[in-house]
């Protein structure tokens, strides 16, 4: 496993060069989900595909980018999904945006999700992965230093809620609103690795993207974003939920299956389940 961590550090430093030279101009190509693809859209999967396929322990590889999986050494263990670039729309605003990935054992599915971790390209280039604790580590231009472990508050304060208002269901704008009269704070910047990180390290509140009008089946994919930030959120001892199941405990239809989801700290969890149980 260390090694798969020294890989998704040296993604990181790479990405991160790629980055600062470029314009964000399109490549003309459209991705397996639909989403118009940027140059650096497509040359960061191309570094990330690359490395994790140099590593012995890697048996599979799918990308948020990609229409099929990739196999790699047919006697290695784990299988690994990334979102090599998430929040690139966002990032001519010069907003944050990052890398997710999710480590699974011998196949694709929830259950064997061992291991998740998530990449920052902001003012500092930063990594948070997520074995047993989930660690924060930030890089001082020659190495990766751990500046502490990341946990949630039982309640926090923060309110991110993803998805088209106007496509959002009336019990759901009804719980969004709740919480704001309740006095949480509007933190949505539309890149969800910037939005969790941002309720990890203050400590709590809910991520929402709900199933909406124009996506019945959420539109966050499963094994790329969803159930990688799920593993994290329970690590640091959150809740992961779709909106009446633990996310953990889902199946994986096919690769690029979409989900609903509700990240956060265990009260904001528990109140979102129990409104579900009204509707």
């Amino acid at each position: 496993m260390q090694d798969i961590f020294q890989l998704i550090q040296s993604c990181a430093v790479e990405v991160y060069k790629l980055l600062k030279k470029s314009s964000g101009e399109s490549s003309g190509n459209i991705n397996s989900s639909g989403d118009s693809q940027l140059k650096f859209d497509v040359i960061a999967d191309q570094i990330i595909t690359q490395k994790l396929l140099s590593c012995p322990a890697v048996y599979e590889i799918c990308s948020e980018e990609q229409e099929n999986s990739i196999k790699g050494n047919k006697d290695g263990n784990l299988c690994i999904a990334y979102d090599p670039l998430d929040g690139s729309s966002v990032f001519e605003s010069n907003f944050l945006v990052g890398s997710i990935f999710g480590i699974y054992e011998h196949h694709f599915e929830a259950k064997n999700l061992i291991a998740s971790a998530y990449i920052l390209y902001g003012f500092n280039l930063e990594i948070v992965i997520a074995t047993q604790k989930v660690l924060h580590y930030r890089y001082d231009g020659t190495e990766f230093v751990c500046i502490g472990e990341l946990k949630l508050n039982s309640k926090g304060k923060i309110n991110s809620p993803g998805g088209t208002q106007k496509n959002w269901t009336l019990p759901h704008k009804t719980r969004i609103e709740s919480l704001f009269d309740a006095g949480y704070r509007l933190r949505y910047s539309g890149a969800m690795v910037a939005d969790l990180h941002q309720i990890l390290k203050k400590g709590g509140g809910l991520f929402s993207y709900p199933a909406t009008t124009d996506s019945p089946q959420g539109k966050l994919r499963l094994l790329f974003e969803v159930l990688p930030f799920a593993f994290l959120f329970e690590k640091a001892g959150g809740g992961a939920i779709d909106g009446k199941t633990r996310l953990l405990e889902r199946q994986v239809d096919s690769l690029h299956a979409t989900s609903a989801c509700f990240f956060g700290s265990m009260e904001e969890i528990q109140q979102i389940q129990e409104k579900l149980k009204e509707d």
